[in-house]
């Protein structure tokens, strides 16, 4: 008999844990995001990291989304698409996250996109990559992803159409060899054709040169071809580089770079490399963002971005920061992934005290007039998986990354 008392207490303890389990799951909703955190390209899933987990951190302050708690998972994955498809697979099979979320780069979300499928019972969707290339913007796999931001065929359209209205028509393409670059590639080429033109010469280099990489002779092939602008399709680091060598010719050619070269990092690893530069390296470069600047106080979104990464900004946890990234106070990154974070909370205030994943699509299908606080509203349907359109060109004045506004002075 004793033995019998003690098997049932048993059980009734293991149900009482489990249901403890189930409750603690019920109060939280996780968020995985897998991203650089290491190597050339660390700066940004630092930076998005940062802006979303500030707005999370906010809304958890103030008790979460119907009482559930966010909660964002980061994974480094260093800008390599194998570690990113582990992470993904432990962010479903074991993290049982409610989506993936802010991923970082395109050869890591073009490798995970098969597995969008393979875990298709498993409503797995993957929320706001921090990438504008077209595979994840095609069938099969765009039923799965949902993008905020406009697509490198958009940001190279957008530069192109303004590089050949300032009378710059030999426009070279510096590019990284993986379907990144090759993405961006051919986004100048149509651009271009438009005006029944092609660039000029095209270079490309390995993913994950870093800065101090030389690209000499990338440089010296530009210069040959005496190329009246370059749209470059790389990273922060890599970027930086190039620059350097091609001003180490004194080549002083109009530079533009894509979103992903992250401006700010860019020009932040220019004056670390160059300390003494008085405008020389800095001017005749335009960035490339997909979001308004964060200096744009007018605008509603900008405001709270500002007063929330004043008092909830937070690095990611120390194993993922090993090399003590130094972080900007704002940042057009991390202003991304706080405009990331904010769509996911209004995701689920629309889904209400019991939301499922199965319901992802429905929901951010019907934000067909959200403003996000960019003074903008989304254009979601069920066509059509990609909140905004809008590009925006960037330079260094006055010591701060601001809006370009007179282009006159590179006209030709």
């Amino acid at each position: 008999m004793n033995v019998l008392r003690l098997v049932c207490w048993l059980v009734t303890a293991l149900l009482v844990m489990g249901a403890g389990t189930a409750s603690a799951s019920e109060n939280s909703l996780k968020f995985g995001m897998s991203a650089a955190f290491s190597g050339p390209s660390r700066g940004l899933g630092i930076e998005l990291y940062r802006g979303a987990a500030a707005y999370f951190d906010f809304v958890n302050a103030g008790g979460g989304v119907y009482g559930r708690k966010l909660e964002l998972l980061p994974l480094d994955d260093g800008y390599n698409p194998i570690p990113a498809i582990s992470n993904t697979i432990q962010f479903i099979e074991q993290d049982d996250v409610f989506a993936l979320f802010s991923y970082v780069g395109t050869p890591t979300v073009t490798r995970i996109l098969p597995l969008l499928i393979k875990y298709e019972k498993e409503n797995a969707y993957l929320l706001f990559p921090f990438t504008g290339a077209e595979p994840h913007r095609q069938e099969p796999y765009s039923e799965y992803v949902f993008n905020l931001r406009a697509s490198y065929m958009q940001e190279t359209e957008a530069i192109v159409d303004r590089l050949v209205s300032l009378g710059r028509r030999r426009i070279a393409v510096f590019y990284q060899a993986d379907a990144y670059g090759r993405g961006g590639w051919d986004g100048v080429r149509k651009a271009l054709a438009k005006y029944r033109l092609r660039p000029v010469v095209d270079v490309s280099y390995p993913r994950g040169s870093g800065a101090d990489f030389s690209y000499a002779e990338q440089a010296r092939i530009i210069n040959e071809y005496d190329a009246d602008a370059v749209v470059t399709v790389g990273t922060y680091a890599s970027g930086a580089g190039f620059i350097r060598d091609m001003r180490a010719l004194k080549n002083t050619a109009l530079i533009a770079n894509v979103s992903f070269a992250d401006g700010d990092n860019l020009i932040r690893k220019l004056k670390e490399m160059f300390p003494g530069d008085t405008g020389f390296l800095t001017d005749n470069i335009v960035n490339l963002q997909v979001v308004p600047s964060y200096e744009d106080t007018s605008l509603p979104a900008v405001r709270e971005y500002r007063s929330i990464m004043d008092q909830w900004a937070k690095l990611p946890p120390v194993e993922l920061n090993p090399e003590h990234y130094s972080p900007r106070q704002y940042s057009a990154v991390s202003f991304e992934g706080f405009l990331n974070a904010r769509l996911v909370v209004e995701m689920l205030r629309r889904m209400g005290p019991n939301p499922q994943k199965a319901d992802i699509p429905d929901v951010i299908e019907k934000m067909t007039s959200y403003d996000v606080g960019l003074d903008v509203p989304l254009h979601y349907n069920h066509r059509r998986h990609q909140g905004l359109d809008r590009v925006y060109f960037m330079m260094l004045r006055d010591n701060r990354h601001m809006p370009v506004v007179n282009w006159e002075r590179w006209r030709l």
